[in-house]
């Protein structure tokens, strides 16, 4: 075994690792930027070492700067986690030559797997099936456009060096193929610095299931059964369970089956998955499972597969690297009960997803679910890495109880200020399709709105925390003013009128002048606020006029799509921002004309910028 490791990544993944290597008796090492200084993952090592800038691209995707830490800590092996530089071939080439042992498959089959054209043509040649579409090598959009046109749309344009949702775009109509493209092409050159790409199918009833694989260095390739990870959002997954609901033995057996060939065909070692896309417009067929892509690294998702196994894949794939055979053999592997995880991101549903950063005041997650994270309370979250802040693992008999507990750890969890998605991914779960085990990968672009949370806590609960301030009568409200029975609360940024109950109705909520109550947290379906009492003199602000758009969070400006003084449409482009690894378009909210434009495309900016002012058209 083992007896020293360096992480090669950060958060909650390198305190994953960090928490089985401890368990082994492993000495671990970990890399931070100047951002993560003070992260948890450093905090949790036994030694830590900085390797640069806030960017990625000058710390975490620095592949010398980490293995230079590596053997300057004396660190045996180079365990990459997932991201970052984890599917880097040459990287791995690297950490081999230097004399150190790659926590991960070899270099040639990270290679074969690598681009998404290429591995197609290698599982056709291998006899694993794959989805109907265009692998070529000409790249022309009039090429591309025209094998799309063949297919029949809807398309899906897919980055072949893509991964986590991006480089991803669903054409449904050959008017909207070009600008796809484009965009497409830009963002994939922006996250992975190669622009080619493939055209597949777009399957209209879609089901994501993913299986996962291991391999050892002695010729052993066995599955460890699939999971479903069909609930997504902008091709980026959200919920995932194991195993997949309505899958068959039959089913089950073909398409593992399948993995295990297709790990076997790249000579695969270490933890893989293989990524299949199934049409269930009848359910779930063998004859209707294809294959996607080949993830070869350890998942985001790994925790549902360890639940349900009762393995420890990290405990796996350490031992696999250090010469072992594979812990068990397939015929020793079983499921038990069932297993859902959900990805916690500090984003905002109300405002389109949008990261959210800043420091976690405030951070508390539900009970009886295993929590896997890289903060804790008081942290910051930076707007230069991905923001996914936790994942919470829910295990149990039966799917709906391991559905329900979920729900009920979301439903408690405090977050604040930083926003999250925990209230969405409640209505996920409530969502009557998830809790009937029918999703597919369109619920969430379907759904819309009805999984967006309510901006407001319900109003027994804000008449609740009225209630609560009236308690708080003799530490500062006075008691001599005339019973009110309705009162201004402040909700994060908006005045709600809330009506007391009886029994509080008797206080009066007018403040003191030299006293206030501290404000609190009331959470509720997963969401969180901070309620106060409204003081005429502590007026709101921050809030942007009609016609102002204003930068959501610090980023970099990719595209510019319009002039000062040019008339323009109500939802038409203004700006693209590039931030956290994504692209988003900032439109315009009404018909008028660029008043005034403060953007240059390649400019950084930073959150609360005005990028664009709109002027009304008189009517």
């Amino acid at each position: 075994m083992l007896k020293s490791l360096l992480i090669a990544n950060r958060g909650e993944i390198a305190c994953r690792i960090i928490r089985t290597a401890r368990r082994l008796g492993i000495r671990t090492v970990a890399v931070y930027s100047d951002a993560d200084a003070k992260a948890l993952h450093v905090r949790d090592a036994d030694e830590a070492v900085h390797i640069g800038p806030s960017p990625a691209r000058e710390s975490y995707l620095v592949g010398d700067k980490i293995i230079a830490a590596a053997t300057a800590t004396g660190a045996e092996a180079i365990h990459p986690g997932y991201g970052f530089l984890s599917e880097n071939a040459d990287f791995a080439q690297a950490v081999i030559d230097a004399g150190l042992i790659w926590v991960g498959p070899k270099p040639h089959s990270i290679r074969a797997m690598g681009l998404k054209d290429a591995a197609k043509k290698l599982m056709q040649e291998a006899g694993v099936p794959t989805t109907p579409g265009y692998l070529g090598e000409d790249q022309s959009p009039d090429r591309l456009k025209a094998e799309a046109d063949a297919i029949g749309y809807p398309v899906l344009i897919k980055a072949v060096a893509g991964g986590g949702g991006k480089g991803m775009r669903r054409v449904d109509a050959p008017q909207d193929f070009a600008d796809a493209l484009v965009s497409c092409q830009r963002e994939a050159a922006s996250s992975f610095g190669n622009t080619q790409v493939l055209i597949e199918k777009y399957i209209l009833s879609p089901r994501h299931i993913e299986v996962q694989v291991f391999g050892d260095s002695h010729g052993h390739i066995v599955h460890l059964f699939e999971r479903d990870c069909s609930l997504q959002r902008r091709h980026q997954k959200v919920i995932e369970e194991a195993p997949a609901p309505g899958m068959d033995q039959a089913t089950r057996e073909a398409v593992c089956g399948a993995a295990v060939k297709a790990a076997k065909a790249v000579d695969y070692e270490g933890a893989g998955t293989i990524e299949f896309i199934a049409d269930a417009s009848e359910g779930l067929r063998a004859d209707r499972i294809w294959f996607m892509e080949m993830n070869t690294r350890l998942q985001v998702e790994h925790p549902v597969t360890e639940e349900i196994t009762g393995q420890d894949l990290v405990e796996w794939q350490l031992r696999v690297a250090s010469g072992e055979k594979l812990p068990k053999t397939q015929d020793e592997l079983s499921i038990n009960g069932w297993a859902m995880e959900a990805r916690l991101y500090a984003e905002d549903p109300a405002k389109g997803f949008l990261p959210s950063i800043g420091k976690l005041e405030a951070f508390m997650l539900g009970e009886g679910v295993r929590i896997d994270t890289g903060v804790q309370e008081g942290a910051e979250v930076s707007p230069f890495y991905d923001p996914m802040i936790a994942k919470l693992i829910a295990h149990g008999p039966t799917r709906d109880d391991a559905r329900l507990a979920l729900a009920e750890a979301l439903d408690e969890s405090i977050v604040w200020p930083v926003r999250s998605n925990a209230g969405f991914l409640v209505r996920a779960l409530e969502h009557p399709d998830f809790a009937a085990g029918t999703v597919d990968t369109g619920l969430i672009a379907r759904e819309g709105e009805a999984l967006i949370p309510a901006a407001l806590p319900s109003d027994e609960a804000l008449a609740d925390a009225a209630a609560a301030f009236a308690e708080q009568s003799l530490a500062g409200f006075r008691l001599n003013a005339p019973p009110q029975r309705k009162v201004l609360l402040a909700v994060n940024d908006e005045l709600v009128a809330v009506e007391l109950p009886d029994d509080a109705a008797d206080q009066s909520l007018a403040l003191d002048d030299h006293a206030e109550p501290e404000p609190i947290l009331l959470s509720e379906d997963g969401q969180t606020w901070l309620v106060q009492p409204y003081r005429a003199t502590g007026a709101a602000a921050g809030i942007a006029g009609d016609g102002a758009i204003i930068s959501p969070m610090p980023g970099r400006i990719i595209a510019v799509e319009v002039a000062a003084g040019q008339a323009v449409a109500k939802g038409q482009k203004l700006v693209t921002l590039e931030a956290m690894k994504m692209e988003h378009t900032l439109t315009a909210p009404f018909d008028g004309t660029v008043a005034e434009l403060n953007a240059a495309a390649g400019a950084q900016v930073s959150e609360g910028t005005l990028l664009v002012r709109v002027e009304a058209s008189p009517e």
